[in-house]
């Protein structure tokens, strides 16, 4: 999908130069593009664009101002993609704790299609570090779209099902959905929302938002009024100082008080945004901290416990020991893995094992059907054993054969000495989903139930969608690990280099609260606590009924081994949504935890809180709703001369549902990983030739069926020509049709 898009988009920017913008002096003509400008360019979007959907040539024009050009032969396959030029955009982050909230809204103009036709208008939204969109409305002037969360139970009320484009991910950041039927010339007006994650580097939190607009957005004319607007609002908890470091537009300070910050800029531009719009800040302290955030559940939410919120933050302290490390990669080379995969994977494994300090231990278990060890026990991270391992994982490192899990990762677990001076760590990676996943988190769990002062830990990466996901994260989970994922091959390296950094470098493990024995009810996610690492926030939420303690003491086991403790203020809050905050972290981990328990009740909680939050999840699905605009219609009923103005009713509004594709990871797909099909590889359709030969194939498969070949032979010999030709006509008719199921066959494989 990704290429095809590009290449339509390329094909768009290309045939709106079709349009014709009269003799107005202030529209210059565009310049051509130097050679390192068109080896910088991408087509893929850096901001929330949308795009004509032209399928026939013909209908491009200026709408205000036709050129009556010649008329174009033919049609688009694909349909071409114009982008639309942009009258105004407007950007607003409200960044809570480490997520943030975009609201993006924009105002563009289907300026390249005749007034008298109409076009399909499709929307790319790219969004920052693991976003997740929450909604869309768009405004026409005689009709309004919204996306809304549904359960499954609820897919009855939709009238049909959305195309393959509407609704989907072009790439893991990329979301893009379809308007049908917009006429030339129309202003659309867009809200779109989504949250992301902060980045978090040396005790400073940065917000990055996609806001890089091409200048073929830029509406043609220097006259046209282009407004620019950006609003931001940090808030970080009562109590804790915020400190602004950077920004990438020139932003005026509108508020200032404790944890909060609120910004905004506002201005008239010629050309619109060419970079992201990256905001950093800290918050001020040198050492680990952190805070307890207390509120009430929203009146119309289904779970009525209190909720809470507790944070640790490293703290900015650059020297800070980190535990050492016995660290065992357990690889996946199977055949899917073959190509950029694998030789991605190489490429950081290398990278990892030259970052080991000199004290910490390793080996590396390769797998498939079967596994290939580098050495019998742990080897310590000399330059030499480093050295050879590199060269052995250039050897052994070659795609092919199945996916086996279980003996790899058991056999890691015995390997470890578990001495109080290192903390163990399996680094598992793969593309596959297998059988005996359940399984394999029952054989962890007893492993972890043993009495070792610090068991393993599971960092756990998956490649593609074949993988389940929520398997990766209920490992992690259940030992204390971190998990993340690469959706596509392009974000391996970057996505598995945090995974590993984020592992290196734990401070602070086993960690621990007390003061809550007087808690009813009370859940924490995720649990057990994962560990601090210096390489960004531990953010934990729950709920419960009865009085949270005014204070709440963290404990946990430094690198040297030395006990740790730390107060937590709690701290009613009224202005952070906590409910918001947390709901995307809640369905994860409950996913997992339903995915592994089968259990239908926690289905069913998920898919509730999927729908109050607005959160997609594997439960729910996305539909759109389609309202027409009601009519102003006058009334006059009264017969009696009366001097009043007549009353005006507005018709009732009535609205289509369409169900878009689900957007959630899903729980892996085992066939495909038997197929050892590589990820990012979809089942392709057979092509409209290939559907013709089969009908043919199977139509005169019959025949033969039916009639023997030297009968046939027989027969036309003793034809005279006329025959011969009818017979002829009949069955190439007969070859091009074929049966009426292999007509269907051709109908479905080609959209109808």
């Amino acid at each position: 999908m990704e290429g095809e898009f590009v290449k339509s988009v390329e094909d768009g920017v290309h045939l709106a130069k079709r349009i014709y913008f009269g003799k107005d002096r202030a529209v210059a003509p565009p310049k051509p593009m130097t050679a390192m400008e068109k080896a910088s360019l991408s087509y893929l979007p850096e901001s929330p664009m949308l795009y004509a959907v032209i399928g026939d040539p013909a209908i491009v024009d200026n709408p205000d101002i036709p050129s009556y050009q010649p008329h174009v032969h033919g049609r688009c396959d694909p349909p071409a993609l114009i982008p639309l030029q942009m009258n105004g955009i407007s950007l607003e982050a409200d960044c809570y704790l480490d997520t943030a909230f975009i609201t993006v809204t924009g105002s563009w103009r289907v300026h390249c299609v005749m007034g008298s036709r109409s076009c399909d208008c499709r929307m790319a939204v790219p969004m920052g570090e693991q976003g997740s969109i929450l909604g869309v409305e768009v405004e026409l002037p005689r009709k309004s779209y919204s996306t809304k969360i549904v359960t499954l139970d609820d897919e009855s009320e939709t009238e049909k099902v959305a195309k393959i484009e509407d609704g989907c991910f072009l790439k893991p950041h990329i979301f893009t959905l379809s308007i049908p039927q917009v006429d030339g010339g129309t202003n659309i007006s867009v809200t779109i929302r989504w949250s992301q994650k902060l980045l978090y580097c040396n005790g400073q939190l940065t917000l990055d938002v996609p806001f890089s607009f091409p200048d073929f957005v830029t509406p043609a004319g220097k006259k046209i009024s282009k407004k620019e607007k950006i609003q931001l609002n940090v808030n970080s908890g009562p109590g804790i100082e915020v400190i602004c470091k950077s920004t990438s537009h020139p932003l005026k300070e509108r508020q200032r008080q404790a944890g909060k910050l609120g910004f905004f800029y506002e201005s008239d531009v010629l050309n619109w945004s060419r970079a992201n719009f990256v905001f950093s800040y800290a918050v001020s302290s040198s050492h680990t901290y952190g805070n307890v955030l207390l509120q009430s559940p929203p009146p119309l939410d289904s779970d009525q416990r209190e909720m809470f919120c507790c944070s640790l933050f490293p703290g900015d302290q650059q020297c800070r020991k980190v535990f050492r490390k016995e660290v065992i990669f357990v690889v996946d080379i199977s055949g899917s893995m073959k190509g950029k995969p694998i030789e991605d994977t190489k490429q950081v494994l290398c990278t990892a094992l030259s970052k080991l300090d000199s004290q910490d231990l390793f080996n590396i278990i390769a797998f498939n059907s079967e596994k290939y060890l580098f050495s019998s026990s742990l080897e310590l991270a000399t330059k030499k054993s480093i050295e050879n391992a590199t060269q052995w994982i250039g050897t052994n490192f070659i795609a092919g054969g199945g996916t086996n899990i279980l003996n790899p990762l058991t056999q890691a677990m015995e390997m470890f000495s578990y001495t109080q001076h290192h903390i163990p760590i399996i680094f598992l990676v793969t593309d596959g989903a297998v059988e005996d996943e359940r399984h394999i988190c029952n054989v962890l769990k007893s492993h972890l139930m043993q009495k070792q002062m610090i068991c393993p830990r599971l960092y756990t990466f998956g490649i593609g969608l074949f993988c389940n996901h929520y398997f990766l994260r209920m490992l992690a989970v259940m030992s204390r690990g971190r998990y993340n994922a690469a959706y596509d091959v392009d974000s391996i390296e970057v996505r598995m280099e945090q995974l590993f950094s984020r592992a290196s470098s734990v401070i602070l493990a086993n960690i621990a609260f007390e003061n809550l024995d007087g808690l009813e009810e009370f859940e924490v996610f995720p649990t057990p606590v994962p560990d601090l690492s210096s390489k960004g926030p531990l953010v934990l939420s729950g709920r419960y009924r009865g009085v949270f303690p005014d204070t709440l003491k963290a404990k946990g086991v430094l690198a040297d081994l030395s006990n740790f403790s730390l107060d937590l203020k709690a701290i009613q809050t009224k202005d952070i949504p906590l409910d918001k905050v947390l709901a995307r972290q809640q369905i994860e981990l409950l996913t997992a935890q339903a995915w592994l328990t089968e259990n239908k009740d926690l289905e069913q909680k998920i898919a509730q809180t999927s729908v109050q939050n607005g959160v997609i999840s594997e439960y729910t699905q996305m539909i759109l709703i389609e309202t027409d605009k009601g009519k102003v219609v006058t009334e006059t009923t009264s017969k009696r001369k009366v001097s009043t103005a007549p009353k005006k009713i507005e018709e009732p509004k009535l609205q289509k549902k369409t169900l878009l594709q689900n957007i959630g990871v899903g729980f892996g797909n085992y066939s495909a990983t038997i197929e050892n099909i590589a990820p990012g590889t979809a089942e392709t359709k057979p092509e409209t030739a290939e559907i013709l030969a089969m009908a043919a194939s199977n139509c005169c498969g019959k025949m033969c069926d039916i009639c023997c070949c030297m009968c046939c032979i027989r027969t036309c010999s003793k034809m005279n020509d006329q025959c011969a030709i009818v017979l002829t006509q009949f069955l190439g008719s007969l070859a091009c049709l074929g049966c009426f199921a292999c007509c269907e066959l051709c109908c479905s494989g080609n959209d109808g």
